[in-house]
């Protein structure tokens, strides 16, 4: 009995582990209709707590990477994917957030392209999901993804991170489907419009977007993302 206490005791003076985990945002087609809408991708759970429940990508960062390194070495390890927008986006350290054991998560999140989305890899346990269709997650998921997904609502409404979810080239009328797909709800077309036209940072070319039964629409260019948004702090 003395040792058991004792043991207890041990295990709640040491500190909590660490863990890695990435909320990936990406924009894929409604399959009722085919307009834009958020989707992310889950790792099902293979092991207790919560077996069989789906999860976000993570795990513990290695003695020699830094955190960023260890979001990305994961997400590469369970999805493929290597987003050029990662950032840290909060720490989550709730003292029953995960069962038996108390457990420190640095979250990240990250938007990627289309393109990039349809490369990512899938299987059994690796499956993408619309944003506002995940049903039970494992641990406290849910409460992560709604906060990233009212980070990305809130820097769409000021910054250029929606152009981090298009190619490099796209129509007016994509982007202000990235900006409804994010924010859920519709947006008046012509004033819309108007605002992006008038953005210097949105550079019309002399290419057009092609296969479309009416006269096909310009293709324009962003021209402030060299990389990362600027107003992005990831740390490392």
């Amino acid at each position: 009995m003395y040792a058991s206490s004792a043991n207890i005791s041990e295990r709640q003076a040491a500190p909590p582990p660490l863990a890695i985990s990435t909320v990936i945002f990406a924009l894929r087609p409604s399959e009722s209709s085919g307009r834009p809408t958020l989707w992310i991708p889950l790792v099902r759970r293979i092991r207790e707590p919560f077996l069989g429940l789906w999860a976000l990508p993570g795990g513990p960062p290695s003695a020699v990477e830094s955190l960023q390194d260890a979001a990305s070495r994961n997400l590469a390890e369970t999805t493929g994917l290597a987003p050029e927008y990662l950032e840290q986006l909060y720490a989550f350290g709730g003292l029953h957030r995960s069962p038996g054991q108390r457990v420190v998560s640095i979250v990240y999140w990250a938007l990627v392209q289309p393109t990039e989305a349809a490369m990512a890899a899938e299987s059994e346990n690796v499956k993408w999901f619309r944003a506002d269709r995940l049903g039970d997650l494992a641990f406290d998921h849910q409460h992560i993804i709604d906060y990233a997904l009212g980070r990305l609502r809130n820097k769409v409404a000021y910054g250029s991170v929606a152009y981090h979810l298009l190619g490099e080239y796209f129509t007016l009328a994509q982007v202000r489907e990235v900006y409804e797909a994010v924010l859920d709800r519709e947006l008046d077309p012509a004033n819309f419009r108007r605002e992006l036209k008038a953005s210097p940072e949105i550079v019309e070319t002399d290419k057009y977007l092609q296969g479309g039964k009416h006269r096909p629409p310009r293709l324009y260019r962003f021209t402030g993302l060299p990389g990362l948004d600027p107003d992005n702090r990831s740390t490392p």
